[in-house]
């Protein structure tokens, strides 16, 4: 009990971060417009971004809905980010 006491913010970042690969992969390629595995390595970011906080396919249903997600999700990890940088300082 000890060890999770001591490693609590470690715990949750690893736990909420294991599915961001996929999120991420799932999210490049609806940008993209591909289902290709090699644009999870090319460092193509410009089209992501505008996908990310604009509207690239306004009447792409599945796009809308999973770049809302996507940034919910981005949004709980700064806020879990953000309450580990606030919280550790009383510790």
């Amino acid at each position: 009990m000890d060890f999770i006491k001591k490693n609590i913010w470690l715990i949750l970042f690893v736990l909420w971060g294991l599915p961001l690969s996929y999120y991420r992969s799932k999210f490049r390629k609806i940008v993209y417009q591909t289902d290709s595995w090699l644009i999870n390595i090319k460092p193509l970011f410009i089209n992501e971004i505008k996908g990310l906080f604009g509207t690239l396919y306004p009447k792409n249903k599945v796009y809308i809905k999973f770049r809302n997600f996507y940034l919910f999700y981005l949004l709980v990890y700064l806020l879990l980010f953000l309450a580990y940088v606030f919280f550790d300082k009383k510790n």
